[in-house]
């Protein structure tokens, strides 16, 4: 099997932070990432406390959402580099991955 080693990076934001289309933008047009795979949570809190959730008494449009990609581990220190100056610390996740394959 012909493995690569990677890097993932998972970034956790709000919905209502409005950040999202912003960060898919640089993800896409400018860093060139392979490919992105964005989750929406159902529930979710985070330094506040303060819980976000899809119930149906509280149809929040400020749900948790997970922006997630892998990248060669030099584009993945850059790109993070990058992100770290546009979101407050402990928002973005890495580490070490093996990926069938090349990056290529």
């Amino acid at each position: 099997m012909n493995a690569t080693d990677v890097t993932m990076v998972r970034v956790y934001i709000n919905e209502g932070s409005g950040k999202l289309k912003t960060l898919l933008k640089y993800l896409h047009d400018e860093s060139k990432v392979h490919g992105v795979t964005v989750f929406r949570g159902i529930t979710g809190f985070g330094k506040s406390g303060r819980y976000h959730s899809s119930t149906l008494m509280d149809m929040s449009l400020d749900l948790p959402v997970v922006i997630e990609f892998f990248e060669s581990p030099e584009r993945a220190a850059a790109i993070i580099a990058h992100l770290d100056t546009q979101l407050e610390p402990g928002h973005i996740v890495f580490w070490n991955a093996r990926m069938n394959g090349s990056v290529d």
